[in-house]
């Protein structure tokens, strides 16, 4: 895989985000960044993928969306703002139809489910969210059988997945079929690393020669766009259906949103129903999610312009090391030296400047995550923040 330039990508994006808090109305009408209004004392935070509100934060933000064009409802998953959002991800990924799903679990096993027919076998990363963190979903409920190749790794190779499928003639006795693979990516549990867009298009081709169907679960699949350049509707382009999580940058508090083709898409309404997930109103997620759409690449580019700054700087101040990890998105190792109290570091730089890091283990190190929040101070303000919070 090519070289990832940071500099050169953030060079030639353009960017000129202002860095104000702007009120909604002009975020939207006047400004083409699209920056939603940030909450009163914004609280800058170097973990999770975006912002998360609270819920007293999260009613504003929809009055304040509503003050500007009125939220419209759905009923039971139609019309209203579900349906924008629905439209709006169509174009985003460049499939042909798109679905409300009420979470990222339910999209990724019916998509799988319906992808795979009666064939039963499943080929999965051994890391993903599929196999380690759904419940066994795909076998209990929808009698799949996950085979999980590269164990404790991001990804597994095309010659890896060849191999796997062109070994069951010789291994199995009964031939049930292989229905689908399913790739993660970024991968959660490989704390955020990709898998190389060369392997995706290689497994894209095997997978399409061979007539078998391949499902992306990019639940955070906008971190991966924003760290590799390629785009959201590139990634898409090599799978049959794509997941995309609705509150992991996008400010809502649940939701997902199921694309790809017409024929598959419609299928999912009824099995929606059958697995208990119908819900009548879902327009207060869909809003938010719909509104914050707007303007997230600039403002994740933004967001790693800044954190490539402030480390930068960080690295120069004894005491402190920031590095990204190899083919990594927005989480960075965070090294403080043995002689500085990493626990009181952290409530410092939260009770004086309102910067949140997660607490540094017993080795004084921390993952750190980047992500919109750093466009709520400048650089020097959160740099400054940094060195003067340094406690020995």
């Amino acid at each position: 895989m090519p070289v990832f330039n940071r500099r050169k990508f953030l060079q030639s994006s353009g960017m000129s985000l202002i860095p104000a808090l702007l009120p909604f109305s002009a975020a939207i009408a006047g400004n083409p960044s699209g920056i939603p209004p940030a909450p009163i004392q914004p609280l800058v935070k170097f973990f999770g993928d975006g912002e998360m509100f609270e819920p007293a934060v999260y009613l504003d933000q929809l009055v304040q969306m509503n003050n500007v064009s009125a939220i419209e409802k759905d009923r039971y998953g139609h019309g209203g703002t579900v349906a924008a959002l629905e439209k709006k991800f169509e174009a985003i990924t460049g499939k042909e139809k798109a679905m409300f799903m009420p979470t990222g679990t339910m999209a990724n096993q019916l998509a799988i489910a319906v992808l795979s027919g009666t064939n039963t076998k499943v080929f999965v990363q051994e890391t993903s969210h599929v196999f380690r963190d759904e419940a066994d979903a795909a076998q209990s409920v929808h009698q799949k059988r996950l085979m999980p190749l590269a164990k404790g790794e991001t990804y597994f190779t095309s010659a890896a997945l060849q191999q796997a499928i062109e070994s069951l003639e010789v291994d199995e006795v009964f031939k049930s079929g292989v229905g689908a693979v399913s790739i993660e990516n970024p991968v959660r549990r490989a704390d955020g690393r990709m898998v190389p867009i060369e392997e995706i298009r290689k497994i894209s081709a095997y997978c399409r020669n061979n007539n078998i169907k391949l499902h992306l679960d990019g639940a955070r699949i906008y971190l991966a766009s924003a760290w590799s350049g390629i785009s959201v509707q590139e990634y898409a382009s090599y799978f049959d259906t794509i997941y995309i999580s609705l509150y992991k940058y996008l400010g809502a508090s649940g939701g997902a949103m199921l694309c790809g083709e017409k024929t598959v898409i419609d299928k999912m309404e009824h099995l929606v129903k059958i697995h208990g997930g119908t819900m009548y109103g879902n327009w207060l997620n869909a809003a938010m999610a719909y509104n914050r759409l707007e303007g997230i690449e600039n403002r994740l580019k933004e967001a790693i312009n800044r954190s490539v700054k402030i480390f930068s700087a960080l690295n120069q101040v004894k005491g402190i090391n920031i590095s990204a990890l190899d083919g990594g998105t927005n989480i960075y190792v965070l090294q403080l030296d043995k002689n500085i109290n990493g626990g009181k570091t952290q409530e410092k730089l939260f009770n004086d400047f309102n910067i949140r890091i997660p607490k540094p283990d017993q080795n004084n190190m921390a993952k750190i995550s980047v992500n919109e929040t750093l466009l709520y101070q400048d650089t020097s303000y959160i740099i400054d923040a940094f060195i003067k919070s340094l406690t020995r």
